[in-house]
Protein backbone atom coordinates (compact mmCIF):
# COMPACT_ATOMS: atom_id res chain seq x y z
CA UNK A 1 0.00 0.00 0.00
CA UNK A 2 2.40 2.10 0.77
CA UNK A 3 6.21 2.63 -0.98
CA UNK A 4 8.01 4.68 2.16
CA UNK A 5 6.56 4.36 5.04
CA UNK A 6 5.26 0.95 6.97
CA UNK A 7 2.42 0.11 9.41
CA UNK A 8 2.57 -2.67 11.89
CA UNK A 9 0.14 -3.47 14.59
CA UNK A 10 0.15 -5.83 17.64
CA UNK A 11 -1.99 -7.47 19.18
CA UNK A 12 -2.29 -5.15 21.44
CA UNK A 13 -3.13 -1.92 19.24
CA UNK A 14 -0.22 -0.46 19.35
CA UNK A 15 0.66 0.50 15.83
CA UNK A 16 4.70 1.35 14.28
CA UNK A 17 4.65 4.09 12.01
CA UNK A 18 8.41 3.53 10.29
CA UNK A 19 10.02 5.86 8.19
CA UNK A 20 11.36 3.05 5.49
CA UNK A 21 14.05 5.36 3.25
CA UNK A 22 16.87 3.93 4.96
CA UNK A 23 18.74 4.48 1.92
CA UNK A 24 18.35 8.12 2.18
CA UNK A 25 18.29 8.38 5.72
CA UNK A 26 14.48 8.80 6.11
CA UNK A 27 14.70 12.10 3.55
CA UNK A 28 11.02 13.15 3.57
CA UNK A 29 9.59 13.30 -0.55
CA UNK A 30 6.69 14.52 -1.81
CA UNK A 31 6.02 10.93 -1.51
CA UNK A 32 6.33 10.35 2.08
CA UNK A 33 4.79 13.72 3.16
CA UNK A 34 1.80 12.54 0.92
CA UNK A 35 1.86 8.32 2.66
CA UNK A 36 2.51 10.02 6.03
CA UNK A 37 -0.75 12.37 5.86
CA UNK A 38 -2.36 9.30 4.53
CA UNK A 39 -1.02 7.10 7.74
CA UNK A 40 -2.40 9.63 10.21
CA UNK A 41 -5.76 9.39 8.66
CA UNK A 42 -5.79 6.09 8.50
CA UNK A 43 -4.67 5.08 11.93
CA UNK A 44 -6.79 7.59 13.57
CA UNK A 45 -9.75 6.03 12.36
CA UNK A 46 -9.05 2.78 13.11
CA UNK A 47 -10.56 1.99 16.69
CA UNK A 48 -8.25 -0.93 17.16
CA UNK A 49 -5.15 0.91 17.13
CA UNK A 50 -4.87 2.24 20.80
CA UNK A 51 -1.43 3.82 20.54
CA UNK A 52 1.21 4.97 17.68
CA UNK A 53 4.77 4.58 17.91
CA UNK A 54 6.58 6.76 15.01
CA UNK A 55 9.98 4.85 14.47
CA UNK A 56 12.66 4.67 11.68
CA UNK A 57 14.57 2.22 9.48
CA UNK A 58 18.03 2.77 8.99
CA UNK A 59 20.95 4.30 10.37
CA UNK A 60 19.00 7.62 10.73
CA UNK A 61 15.63 8.98 11.90
CA UNK A 62 15.25 11.37 9.84
CA UNK A 63 17.62 13.68 7.58
CA UNK A 64 15.16 16.16 6.80
CA UNK A 65 13.76 17.30 3.13
CA UNK A 66 14.77 15.26 0.54
CA UNK A 67 17.62 16.73 -1.63
CA UNK A 68 15.96 15.84 -5.12
CA UNK A 69 12.53 17.48 -4.14
CA UNK A 70 14.27 20.94 -2.67
CA UNK A 71 16.42 21.31 -5.94
CA UNK A 72 13.33 20.44 -7.89
CA UNK A 73 11.52 23.49 -5.65
CA UNK A 74 14.54 25.89 -6.92
CA UNK A 75 12.62 26.00 -10.59
CA UNK A 76 9.01 26.58 -9.41
CA UNK A 77 6.68 29.49 -9.49
CA UNK A 78 6.21 31.23 -5.41
CA UNK A 79 2.71 29.80 -5.90
CA UNK A 80 3.93 25.91 -6.54
CA UNK A 81 6.30 26.44 -3.86
CA UNK A 82 3.51 27.94 -1.20
CA UNK A 83 1.75 23.93 -2.32
CA UNK A 84 5.10 22.27 -1.54
CA UNK A 85 5.38 23.87 1.69
CA UNK A 86 2.05 23.19 2.86
CA UNK A 87 2.33 18.98 2.16
CA UNK A 88 5.35 19.64 4.18
CA UNK A 89 2.88 21.56 7.26
CA UNK A 90 -0.37 19.07 6.22
CA UNK A 91 1.71 16.27 7.11
CA UNK A 92 2.91 17.64 10.55
CA UNK A 93 -0.83 18.64 11.07
CA UNK A 94 -1.93 15.53 10.74
CA UNK A 95 0.38 13.60 12.86
CA UNK A 96 -0.18 16.57 15.75
CA UNK A 97 -3.90 16.09 15.76
CA UNK A 98 -3.51 12.62 15.53
CA UNK A 99 -6.32 11.09 18.34
CA UNK A 100 -3.95 8.73 19.62
CA UNK A 101 -0.84 8.81 21.84
CA UNK A 102 2.08 9.16 19.43
CA UNK A 103 5.65 8.04 20.86
CA UNK A 104 8.74 9.01 19.25
CA UNK A 105 11.30 6.39 18.84
CA UNK A 106 14.62 8.19 17.61
CA UNK A 107 16.98 5.87 16.92
CA UNK A 108 19.26 8.18 15.58
CA UNK A 109 19.68 11.49 13.87
CA UNK A 110 17.04 14.19 13.28
CA UNK A 111 18.06 17.01 11.28
CA UNK A 112 15.55 20.19 9.71
CA UNK A 113 12.23 18.21 9.20
CA UNK A 114 12.65 15.04 11.07
CA UNK A 115 13.01 17.92 14.36
CA UNK A 116 9.85 18.77 13.28
CA UNK A 117 8.35 15.17 13.44
CA UNK A 118 9.55 14.36 17.17
CA UNK A 119 8.16 17.86 18.02
CA UNK A 120 4.39 16.49 17.17
CA UNK A 121 4.84 13.37 19.23
CA UNK A 122 3.43 13.44 22.78
CA UNK A 123 6.47 12.10 24.10
CA UNK A 124 10.15 11.84 21.99
CA UNK A 125 12.69 9.21 23.46
CA UNK A 126 15.63 9.28 21.62
CA UNK A 127 18.84 7.21 22.36
CA UNK A 128 21.21 8.86 24.06
CA UNK A 129 24.88 9.43 21.26
CA UNK A 130 22.13 10.88 18.64
CA UNK A 131 22.46 14.50 17.40
CA UNK A 132 19.69 17.52 16.42
CA UNK A 133 20.16 20.43 14.16
CA UNK A 134 17.90 22.90 12.49
CA UNK A 135 19.99 23.05 9.44
CA UNK A 136 17.58 25.23 7.46
CA UNK A 137 19.86 29.04 8.01
CA UNK A 138 22.38 27.83 6.44
CA UNK A 139 20.94 27.04 2.98
CA UNK A 140 19.83 30.37 3.18
CA UNK A 141 15.97 29.22 4.01
CA UNK A 142 13.78 29.07 7.12
CA UNK A 143 12.67 26.06 9.44
CA UNK A 144 8.83 27.61 9.07
CA UNK A 145 6.58 25.08 8.25
CA UNK A 146 8.17 23.10 11.15
CA UNK A 147 8.55 26.20 13.18
CA UNK A 148 4.76 26.34 14.65
CA UNK A 149 5.76 22.37 15.91
CA UNK A 150 9.15 23.33 17.28
CA UNK A 151 8.18 26.36 19.11
CA UNK A 152 4.95 24.56 20.66
CA UNK A 153 7.02 21.66 21.81
CA UNK A 154 9.98 24.08 23.58
CA UNK A 155 8.69 27.48 23.96
CA UNK A 156 10.54 30.96 22.19
CA UNK A 157 13.30 31.23 24.21
CA UNK A 158 14.10 27.79 24.18
CA UNK A 159 13.92 27.17 20.62
CA UNK A 160 15.86 30.75 20.19
CA UNK A 161 18.89 28.70 21.02
CA UNK A 162 18.95 26.47 18.11
CA UNK A 163 16.24 27.88 15.81
CA UNK A 164 18.34 30.44 13.91
CA UNK A 165 22.10 28.72 14.53
CA UNK A 166 22.07 25.45 12.57
CA UNK A 167 24.48 24.16 15.28
CA UNK A 168 24.39 20.45 15.89
CA UNK A 169 23.36 19.25 19.33
CA UNK A 170 23.29 16.41 20.85
CA UNK A 171 20.96 14.01 23.12
CA UNK A 172 21.40 15.74 25.99
CA UNK A 173 20.58 18.95 25.27
CA UNK A 174 17.55 17.74 23.12
CA UNK A 175 16.56 16.95 26.43
CA UNK A 176 17.08 20.00 27.97
CA UNK A 177 15.25 21.82 25.25
CA UNK A 178 12.05 19.76 25.69
CA UNK A 179 12.77 18.18 22.05
CA UNK A 180 13.16 14.56 23.91
CA UNK A 181 11.84 13.39 27.07
CA UNK A 182 14.69 10.82 28.14
CA UNK A 183 17.76 10.08 26.28
CA UNK A 184 19.01 6.21 26.69
CA UNK A 185 21.59 3.85 25.56
CA UNK A 186 20.34 2.24 22.31
CA UNK A 187 20.14 -1.26 23.83
CA UNK A 188 17.47 0.38 26.70
CA UNK A 189 15.24 2.27 23.98
CA UNK A 190 12.74 -0.42 22.92
CA UNK A 191 12.21 -0.76 26.86
CA UNK A 192 12.12 3.38 27.03
CA UNK A 193 9.47 3.39 24.54
CA UNK A 194 7.45 0.40 25.79
CA UNK A 195 7.26 2.23 29.34
CA UNK A 196 5.52 4.82 27.42
CA UNK A 197 3.23 2.85 25.80
CA UNK A 198 1.81 0.45 28.45
CA UNK A 199 -0.08 2.96 30.73
CA UNK A 200 -2.36 4.33 27.56
CA UNK A 201 -3.50 0.50 27.47
CA UNK A 202 -5.22 0.67 30.68
CA UNK A 203 -6.89 4.44 29.73
CA UNK A 204 -10.32 5.08 28.24
CA UNK A 205 -9.23 5.41 24.43
CA UNK A 206 -11.77 8.33 23.81
CA UNK A 207 -10.75 10.04 27.04
CA UNK A 208 -7.48 9.57 25.65
CA UNK A 209 -8.38 11.69 22.22
CA UNK A 210 -10.51 14.27 24.83
CA UNK A 211 -7.73 15.12 27.01
CA UNK A 212 -5.49 15.21 24.18
CA UNK A 213 -6.93 17.41 22.29
CA UNK A 214 -8.09 19.35 25.26
CA UNK A 215 -4.27 19.58 26.34
CA UNK A 216 -3.73 20.81 22.61
CA UNK A 217 -6.59 23.78 22.76
CA UNK A 218 -5.79 25.13 26.66
CA UNK A 219 -2.21 25.34 25.16
CA UNK A 220 -2.42 27.43 22.39
CA UNK A 221 -0.19 25.11 20.33
CA UNK A 222 0.35 25.66 16.59
CA UNK A 223 -2.79 27.79 15.16
CA UNK A 224 -3.63 27.50 11.76
CA UNK A 225 -2.93 31.31 11.60
CA UNK A 226 0.44 30.40 12.43
CA UNK A 227 0.86 27.42 9.79
CA UNK A 228 -0.59 29.79 7.45
CA UNK A 229 2.48 32.19 8.46
CA UNK A 230 5.08 29.59 8.33
CA UNK A 231 3.92 28.68 4.85
CA UNK A 232 3.47 32.16 3.32
CA UNK A 233 7.41 32.95 5.19
CA UNK A 234 8.92 30.02 3.52
CA UNK A 235 7.73 30.33 0.04
CA UNK A 236 9.01 34.20 0.64
CA UNK A 237 12.33 33.21 1.59
CA UNK A 238 12.50 31.04 -1.22
CA UNK A 239 12.24 33.76 -3.69
CA UNK A 240 15.66 35.99 -2.19
CA UNK A 241 19.22 35.44 -3.59
CA UNK A 242 20.25 33.73 -0.20
CA UNK A 243 17.76 31.06 -0.83
CA UNK A 244 19.45 30.33 -4.64
CA UNK A 245 22.98 31.05 -2.95
CA UNK A 246 22.78 28.35 -0.23
CA UNK A 247 20.87 25.57 -1.87
CA UNK A 248 23.15 26.58 -5.21
CA UNK A 249 26.45 26.45 -3.03
CA UNK A 250 24.98 23.07 -1.18
CA UNK A 251 24.57 21.02 -4.59
CA UNK A 252 27.96 22.27 -5.85
CA UNK A 253 29.85 21.24 -2.71
CA UNK A 254 30.97 24.87 -2.08
CA UNK A 255 30.79 27.15 0.81
CA UNK A 256 28.07 29.46 0.48
CA UNK A 257 29.03 33.32 -0.46
CA UNK A 258 28.19 34.01 3.94
CA UNK A 259 30.15 31.39 5.32
CA UNK A 260 33.64 32.77 6.68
Amino acid sequence: MFETIKIDTDSRGVATLTLARADKHNAMSALMLKELTEAAALLGADAAVRVVVLAAAGKTFCAGGDLAWMQEQMGMDPQTRAREAGKLATMLGALNRLPKPLIGKLHGNAFGGGVGMASVCDVAIGVDTLKMALTETKLGILPATIGPYVIARMGEGRARRVFMSGRVFGAAEAVALGLLAKAVPLADLDAAVEAEVVPYLACAPGAVAAAKKLAQDLGGGASEEAVAMSIAALAARWETDEAAEGIGAFFEKRRAAWVV
